[in-house]
């Protein structure tokens, strides 16, 4: 039975089977990291005009949270073959869903309170369930979706006669639906934050998938026609490999997250564990009781102010980063509003204490207080943490996530920050081997081949997929 799509459009292209573990994974990642969720569904939004959603599959967690049932539920307007545009988006004489906000809007939907939820109605006057929930849109970029030249697509239209998508770059491949417990979400909680970084994700994911489909659907073509198309696939390829960048800065998200968990065990019991909100405090403080004098400028400091304190950089980065974002700017600031030389004075000093919390987690008066590793799994442990190369690679990430297993490390979500790292790495390394094999095959077009090389490419890029 046929199992691929073949049409060029903005839905993703696929094998079903892949479609469905990317989709199962991403769930289970989510459902392992937030204990407070409880059910995940992906839906794949169609190709233009029709834009269907499609339920792909939904995945429920046991109450012991170990093991994950999977299956569609027995009747679903979303299941397949789905459900169209049309039917979906907001009219005047239907309730609102919120598949169609985020289809439209391209931006997620918190149902918090479902009994005052205004995309819920339907639900409430069907006396069904009202649940908790989280939507969240997965986003590509039109031009990643295709080899060459944008196809002439019909785009749909809003009940307004609005065209949909008209001035974004992105399109909608599909929606993450997550349920949670009564009360315990809300919108933009650290949860709806988490599901929105996972979504670029399996964004990414899934066009690494179609591109490996493509690449091989191309491949076939030179072989049956000519050389030249490979320039295109060439340069397609490469667009999309660079642009997987975005899983290494979850990774470094990841880090970040780790390195604030083990500044809080490690400061639990010491004086300098506020020495950040302090200086973050005293420099807002400053810029508020100079009353707007400060410009443009003082807005922008006051945001990076604010946006330290969930900064958790390599003190060397950090430092540089401090001083491009905070201290330049402090600076421009007193020579053209001079103040007091005990206001300077407070001010420079609040900033070396900004530089001074970077090396919290290395200090060595801070590593002697904690006992729970020897030595030599301390030094272990903060060099792999503080880690400061760019890229990084597959071998420092084995040894951070083995280094997480070690129970006696105590850090709060220390198992989850390893699990997720896991699934980052996974994902890493389908990128990796999608570019050495992308550079095996561009190595053979500028050496030229005969035609059986060819021809034993395409067969064993065939077998892979």
């Amino acid at each position: 039975r046929e199992t691929r799509e073949v049409r060029t459009s903005l839905a993703i292209q696929c094998d079903k089977a892949l479609l469905e573990q990317a989709c199962k994974e991403i769930i289970e990642t989510i459902l392992i990291c937030l204990p407070n969720a409880y059910k995940g569904t992906v839906y794949r939004i169609g190709h233009p005009p029709e834009m269907t959603a499609e339920r792909i599959t939904s995945g429920f967690i046991a109450p012991d949270r170990k093991n994950i049932s999977w299956g569609l539920p027995q009747r679903s307007d979303y299941n397949p073959p789905g459900k169209r545009w049309v039917d979906y988006r907001d009219e005047e004489t239907r309730p609102l869903e919120a598949m169609a906000w985020c289809v439209e809007k391209q931006k997620s939907w918190t149902a918090e309170n479902p009994g005052r939820d205004a995309r819920s109605a339907r639900r409430q006057a069907e006396g069904a369930r009202q649940d908790v929930f989280h939507m969240e849109p997965v986003l590509v970029r039109k031009e990643d979706l295709y080899i060459g030249e944008e196809p002439a697509l019909d785009y749909p239209r809003n009940s307004r006669g609005e065209i949909l998508w008209q001035d974004s770059d992105y399109a909608v491949v599909a929606v993450i639906k997550i349920h949670f417990r009564p009360n315990t979400i809300r919108v933009g909680s650290p949860e709806t934050r988490i599901i929105k970084k996972l979504s670029r994700a399996l964004g990414t994911e899934l066009l690494s998938y179609q591109i490996r489909q493509q690449s091989v659907e191309a491949m076939q073509q030179v072989a049956q026609d000519t050389l030249k198309s490979c320039n295109i696939l060439a340069d397609s390829l490469r667009n999309a490999i660079t642009k997987s960048g975005l899983i290494f800065s979850l990774i470094k998200l990841e880090l970040m997250a780790l390195r604030e968990q083990w500044e809080c065990v490690l400061l639990k019991n010491s004086n300098e564990g506020n020495l950040r909100h302090e200086a973050v405090e005293l420099l807002n403080s400053a810029l508020t009781k100079m009353d707007g004098t400060a410009g443009d400028v003082g807005k922008e400091l006051m945001d990076a102010q604010n946006r330290f304190l969930d900064l958790f950089l390599p003190p060397r980065r950090g430092e540089k980063w401090i001083e491009m974002k905070i201290e330049k700017r402090w600076e421009e600031i007193l020579r053209r509003n001079p103040l007091g030389e005990s206001q300077s004075a407070e001010i420079r000093l609040a900033i070396e204490n900004l530089k001074k919390c970077l090396y919290l987690g290395q200090d060595p008066k801070n590593l002697a207080r904690y006992d729970r590793l020897d030595k030599g799994e301390k030094e272990q442990w903060v060099a792999l943490l503080y880690h400061d190369a760019d890229p990084l690679d597959f071998q420092f990430l084995e040894r951070l996530i083995q280094v997480l297993t070690e129970r006696s490390l105590e850090l709060p979500y220390q198992e989850k920050s390893r699990k997720r790292l896991i699934y980052l790495k996974t994902l890493a390394q389908i990128m990796d081997r999608l570019e050495d094999d992308t550079n095996v095959v561009l190595r053979q077009i500028l050496n030229g081949f005969d035609e059986g090389t060819l021809s034993d490419l395409v067969n064993n890029g065939s077998r892979s997929s």
